[in-house]
């Protein structure tokens, strides 16, 4: 067999892999974190009970395989690379914008089951802890890249900015629209986006 030929094992055991977590999200934003039971995520995904335990470590390293997977988002990686090179403060913002965006695409679950978890399990507050301390650091960045431009207005300082941007862009501006008000997500992109535009920039 070819070194570049991934086994038919290697295949079998990441797509089990990949139905075991899939299962679980859909588990824990269903029925809650605590409400999922093992037997029930190994029957979605259609294996034994101990092999939930053996791949994903049962519902806590489920829990923190999701968070890895949001920490590890590539929205939030390419944002940061592209920023140095934007010059235009409303480009920048528009980045910010849409990568936030596409993290709600594919991690909003996520987000939503570490929310109301974090309050009552460890796993759960480190894994936010973690995400947050990160995702601030990205808007921190952005807000510092805006003061280097000149852009921001009159008594906002990056201090400000950052606190700013976490208003419009952290968890609760997307929550609130899209899941509160049944707004698109891309609808709440737009207006976050004007506002946000509205509140930082000269």
């Amino acid at each position: 067999m070819s070194p570049r030929t991934p086994s038919r094992r290697a295949d079998y055991a990441e797509l089990t892999r990949r139905a075991i977590i899939d299962a679980a999200r859909t588990l824990f934003v269903r029925r809650g974190f605590f409400g999922s039971k093992i037997d029930e995520i190994a029957e979605l995904a259609h294996v034994a009970p101990g092999t939930v335990y053996a791949v994903g470590g049962g519902k806590q390293g489920l829990l923190r395989i999701m968070i890895d997977e949001w920490a590890d988002a590539p929205e939030l990686k390419e944002s940061l690379e592209r920023l140095p090179g934007l010059r235009d403060p409303r480009e920048v913002l528009a980045l910010v914008a849409s990568a936030s965006r596409k993290v709600r695409e594919d991690h909003g679950a996520v987000m939503r089951v570490l929310l109301s978890t974090a309050p009552h399990d460890e796993t759960a507050a480190e894994g936010l802890r973690e995400s947050t301390e990160r995702y601030r650091g990205t808007l921190t960045a952005t807000a510092e890249h805006l003061h280097e431009l000149g852009s921001l207005a009159e008594g906002i300082d990056v201090r400000h900015a950052t606190d700013v941007l976490w208003f419009y862009f952290g968890y609760s501006g997307y929550l609130t629209l899209a899941d509160d008000n049944g707004w698109s997500l891309p609808d709440a992109e737009r207006w976050l986006l004007v506002q946000c535009e509205r509140a930082l920039l000269r």
